[in-house]
């Protein structure tokens, strides 16, 4: 599935579509998409970038980035602006707008969904932000290999936790996002609590406390691609990871690693355009092309991710491998949405406390 291309559903876009895009002087345009690299950017380049570009005759470059606003500051500060779209977290997002980093996006000028819904309508909550677009949703998982454990591998989110039942190494993001919310719900905190508890300086020491208890067992990645090649090689019995980069793991190089469901963090991704780009219109046409129903749905060919609209998981065929891996297909077990305006208010903070914690 990831490495086929499948352009003749990708060439079907609805009317409300066709419409937002450019009719003159698309021809000598281009644009530069950052985005975060590997099967994630495949499956824009052929949802988004190729249908947009045979739409339109406006080429799309991809780059990739490492997700800072410091990246985005210097080209906007600098006024050498070489990205023109950026996909982006949700606390980036909303940050970078209150800094003037990011352009204004128009909400009114969202098509409407495949099914007539209006696009505010249309969205899951949250999605819609004054500088960016929701267009997927990803879960932070554990993943495990299969050949070491069989059928009596980890399930749960505490199993990540016990080092006793599960000796070995773990994979953890060397970041406080996940990282803290994880130590919580393992330390008995209910899912709805999580965000009022870690926003307390006894959360936040509670938080770090669960930590210590794997500390030593920890392997820290700082790269998407890292968690399944920490499997492959043994260097870690489990791992905190991205979900699709496991399935893509599975899928291209046949691997067997599982996934445990419970304690998932789901964390939107937006497009957002740069402020001061020179292609501000091209910009804001691709931002609505690509966050409309039909292309949403059809990025689903080539990486589980979901799409932020409604309208677009009605888009997505029962036949497609794919669906079953969305994290909102009904799996097991204890599931929350990332708390974007708490991260961006506490994330400086929770970084230097995280730091601190590490250079212990």
């Amino acid at each position: 599935m990831f490495n086929k291309i499948h352009l003749s559903a990708l060439t079907v876009v609805g009317a409300a579509v066709i419409a937002i895009l450019p009719t003159t002087g698309a021809a000598q345009q281009a644009l530069t998409v950052a985005s975060w690299g590997g099967a994630y950017t495949n499956s824009q380049i052929e949802a988004y970038h190729k249908p947009f570009t045979a739409k339109t005759g406006i080429k799309i470059t991809s780059a990739d980035w490492g997700g800072t606003l410091g990246e985005i500051s210097a080209q906007v500060k600098s006024g050498n602006v070489k990205w023109d779209v950026v996909d982006l977290e949700a606390a980036e997002a909303l940050k970078g707008c209150e800094e003037g980093l990011l352009e204004r996006i128009d909400p009114a000028k969202l098509p409407a969904g495949a099914d007539g819904t209006p696009a505010a309508k249309d969205f899951i909550p949250g999605m819609i932000l004054p500088c960016a677009i929701g267009v997927i949703v990803y879960s932070n998982v554990v993943a495990y290999d299969k050949a070491k454990y069989g059928a009596n591998g980890p399930k749960t989110l505490e199993d990540f936790f016990n080092v006793t039942k599960f000796p070995g190494k773990r994979g953890l993001k060397k970041d406080p996002s996940v990282t803290l919310e994880w130590a919580l719900m393992a330390d008995g905190v209910a899912v709805n609590d999580v965000y009022k508890v870690l926003g307390t300086p006894a959360g936040v020491d509670r938080a770090f406390k669960k930590l210590d208890t794997i500390k030593s067992s920890i392997v820290w990645w700082t790269a998407g691609a890292q968690p399944p090649q920490l499997l492959a090689s043994g260097e870690v019995v489990m791992t905190h990871s991205w979900h699709g980069r496991i399935v893509d793991a599975n899928v291209k190089e046949k691997k067997d690693f599982a996934l445990v469901w419970d304690g998932q963090i789901q964390i939107p991704d937006l497009y957002a355009i740069i402020k001061g780009t020179k292609n501000l219109d091209a910009a804001q046409d691709f931002v609505r092309f690509a966050s409309s129903s039909q292309p949403l749905a059809d990025q689903a060919k080539y990486i589980p991710y979901a799409p932020t609209r409604n309208s677009s998981l009605a888009l997505i065929p029962a036949s497609n491998p794919n669906k079953a891996y969305l994290p909102n297909a009904g799996h097991p077990g204890r599931s929350m949405s990332t708390n974007s305006q708490f991260w961006m208010e506490n994330q400086d903070d929770l970084n230097k406390k995280f730091a601190a914690w590490l250079a212990k």
